[in-house]
């Protein structure tokens, strides 16, 4: 946390770096205020080395310079920025893979010093039902809406926009920037960053001419800021009476009729190529939300959004009894992605450790997927959490060899669940075994 003592500033590191406040003989007026903040809010959000292979660690050990230098020429317009690296990962809800640009710790300060005075003009007037990437928005308040919305609308379109941040056009990301600020500097450094080129694992670089890196810091406000006029301001004009979730390029949008959903499925196909876009042809799909009330039938009965697979279900109601109704629960890709990620910890190899040295490693993980992924129909993860303890039962009978008997090892591990229930994160939900 950065501390004042008279008119100079202290970092984070110890480091005396800012005397005066705003940019003295420069070209732009950049606080040194606005740099500082960026830093602690790349560190809180951590994130690998770029190009230069400076991990955030390293940076921090010449905080000082480090950010003094990109305050220097971000201030005199000098600043241009290095090639984001290209790294393949996991889609975050289990469905294939997808490549990240991942800046350079320093670019990605300079980019969140331009995200945040971009976000101070747009986030206003941003539509309210799109929930990606801004304050006090989740996509758990996406998927919750879609759940209300489902029940009451019987048909859904699940729009996929093919490669988005790979194809969004740059002369539209910038005339929408253009149309909400007259900072010069923030527009200037939109297109460097839109025109910085991308290197492969090889080392080659490649040039691009339309795309925003998917990773980079100021991505999601670009994304957002198209993506308003694009669909959202369109949809809000076009069919008012027609409501959507969007959380940046995954969308749903609720119709009363499956006619309704064509005729609003074709037009945003249209808008799309209007704006150099294209609809996925094979992922976006028109959905019939059938339960126990609506017992019509189509190709299509279940969609998947962000990371829930929304189809009928059994539940009860307040009194008890069971009925058939339309609800999201973990998606199969999800639940597939997070089982390989459980059997690859080898749990019940890790006989080196103590029990208290595996609930410290795999607490956070697991309660980041019950806090996510439970939200909503958590029945649906018991299978899973049960099989996390079936992996600690044999780390039992692998550790002590009087429990080397299964009977022996599940009696041990009662009375452990019964002494110590919140040692592990999900014995709050599921304290029993199951075979694994």
């Amino acid at each position: 946390m950065a501390v004042f003592v008279g008119s100079t500033e202290r970092s984070g590191s110890g480091g005396v770096w800012m005397g005066e406040l705003k940019s003295s003989g420069k070209s732009f007026e950049i606080s040194k205020w606005e740099v500082q903040r960026a830093w602690e809010k790349v560190r809180a959000n951590k994130g690998a080395a770029g190009v230069d292979g400076c991990s955030l660690e390293e940076f921090e050990a010449d905080l000082k310079n480090q950010l003094y230098k990109i305050w220097n020429r971000m201030s005199s317009g000098s600043y241009f920025p290095p090639p984001v690296l290209a790294v393949e990962i996991p889609k975050p809800h289990g469905d294939g893979v997808r490549i990240l640009g991942v800046p350079t710790v320093a670019d990605r300060v300079a980019q969140t010093v331009v995200a945040a005075r971009l976000e101070e003009k747009v986030e206003p007037i941003f539509h309210s039902d799109s929930y990606g990437y801004r304050p006090a928005r989740s996509a758990l308040d996406a998927v919750g809406v879609c759940r209300r919305r489902c029940w009451k609308y019987d048909w859904v379109i699940d729009l996929d926009i093919q490669k988005f941040f790979d194809s969004v056009s740059w002369d539209l990301i910038v005339k929408a920037v253009e149309a909400h600020t007259d900072v010069p500097w923030v527009l200037l450094y939109v297109k460097r960053w839109l025109r910085a080129p991308v290197q492969q694992a090889d080392g080659t670089l490649t040039e691009r001419d339309r795309g925003t890196p998917q990773g980079s810091a100021v991505s999601p406000v670009l994304a957002n800021l198209f993506l308003h006029y694009a669909f959202d301001a369109w949809m809000a004009r076009e069919f008012p009476s027609v409501p959507f979730e969007r959380y940046v390029d995954d969308a749903v949008v609720h119709c009363v009729s499956e006619r309704q959903a064509r005729e609003v499925l074709a037009a945003i196909g249209d808008r799309m190529e209007q704006v150099g876009l294209r609809l996925h042809p094979d992922k976006t799909r028109i959905v019939y939300c059938q339960d126990g009330q609506r017992r019509g039938s189509h190709e299509h009965t279940s969609f998947t959004y962000l990371g829930y697979e929304f189809r009928q279900r059994a539940a009860r109601n307040k009194h008890g009894q069971r009925f058939s109704a339309f609800l999201p629960a973990i998606s199969k890709h999800a639940l597939k992605r997070i089982s390989a990620e459980v059997r690859s910890w080898r749990l019940h190899h890790r006989t080196g450790h103590t029990f208290a040295d595996l609930a410290r490693w795999i607490n956070p993980i697991v309660r980041g997927w019950m806090q996510y992924y439970g939200a909503f129909y958590r029945s649906a993860l018991s299978q899973l959490l049960t099989r996390i303890n079936a992996y600690l039962v044999r780390w039992i009978r692998k550790k002590y060899k009087r429990l080397r008997a299964e009977r022996k090892a599940i009696e041990c591990w009662r009375g452990i669940t019964v002494r110590y229930p919140r040692m592990f994160a999900h014995w709050a939900w599921t304290p029993s075994v199951a075979r694994v």
